[in-house]
């Protein structure tokens, strides 16, 4: 949620990731408009830190928290990245790609991810409703 703060605070949509690779910790959020990347959404930040500073593009093992169901482009570097749990907060009808506008579980890829879902959902869906309120 730190994260997610941080990035409405730098007026990005506020998501927040962290990733558990042992006892080592990565944090970011969306960074899109700072660093004129579309690709720049938090999963994309945090697991592109890590692949570099481990030197390996593949992070089996590794934990993923999100405050926001991921978006396709965010659950296919999460498939590639072989990231083994993915725990999220708020459901995204719009883009979300584990269970809202695609079910990511019922296609045939060969990675299995284990999904937690509705972790601080109501915290992390207040503060996308009060972001997108006040920017109306």
């Amino acid at each position: 949620m730190e994260e997610a703060e941080i990035a409405a605070y730098e007026n990005e949509v506020p998501v927040g990731a962290v990733l558990l690779i042992g006892d080592r910790v990565y944090r970011g959020h969306n960074r899109v408009i700072r660093d004129h990347d579309p690709t720049a959404h938090a999963e994309v930040v945090v697991i592109r830190e890590a692949a570099k500073e481990v030197g390996n593009y593949r992070l089996t093992g590794s934990r993923l928290y999100v405050t926001l169901e991921p978006c396709i482009m965010c659950v296919g570097a999460i498939v590639q990245a072989r990231i083994g749990r993915l725990v999220y907060g708020a459901r995204d009808p719009r883009y979300g790609a584990i269970e809202s506008m695609l079910k990511f579980c019922d296609l045939h890829i060969n990675h299995k991810l284990d999904i937690c879902s509705g972790s601080m959902e109501e915290r992390s869906s207040a503060l996308l409703k009060d972001f997108f309120q006040a920017r109306r």
